[in-house]
């Protein structure tokens, strides 16, 4: 789906939260707090917008935020149950062509993960350039990143949280 800033500049708040679902993993609250900041001058205002909801919902509703995120390669991709934008997120960066040992060795890393922080692992898997990162370079980034502690991680996170919207925006409002 495709939208324009003057759409949803013109949206009802809850016909604005439709037409931004999906820039944060299942948090319509996000969008639903961005809205009240209209009318959106370009797209970094609506990105600064959604990033200012974010902080101000404090640490428990960015915790809830890292944890609507799905595992890397993990059982929802398997069984097909990802959002349209994670599926294509995890398939523009190879992670559905796992060999079998990249797959355990995945499989392995968000349970470590998992269990060391209590929310997954959280990377924007199309890099910096948008391009996408290898599955060599995302196992990297998940070895490097369990052995870091809880407050960094979760800054690290929230960081590629905010990538991804960055990212998604940038497609959604690509016209």
């Amino acid at each position: 789906m495709t939208a324009t800033l003057a759409q949803l500049n013109a949206a009802n708040a809850i016909d604005g939260v439709v037409l931004l679902d999906g820039i944060y993993e299942h948090s319509p609250w996000i969008a639903a707090a961005a809205m009240a900041e209209r009318p959106f001058a370009d797209l970094a205002h609506l990105r600064r917008a959604l990033a200012d909801a974010v902080r101000a919902g404090g640490h428990d509703a960015q915790l809830a935020l890292l944890r609507a995120h799905p595992k890397l390669a993990g059982k929802a991709m398997v069984a097909g149950t990802l959002t349209a934008e994670s599926t294509d997120e995890q398939t523009r960066s190879g992670l559905t062509q796992c060999t079998p040992g990249e797959f355990a060795r995945l499989h392995a890393l968000n349970d470590a993960y998992d269990a060391r922080f209590g929310w997954p692992f959280i990377l924007a898997v199309r890099g910096p350039t948008g391009l996408g990162l290898t599955r060599a370079e995302i196992i990297e980034a998940f070895e490097r990143r369990l052995a870091g502690d809880p407050a960094t991680e979760f800054e690290e996170c929230l960081r590629n949280v905010h990538r991804i919207a960055e990212l998604r925006l940038a497609d959604r409002f690509a016209g």
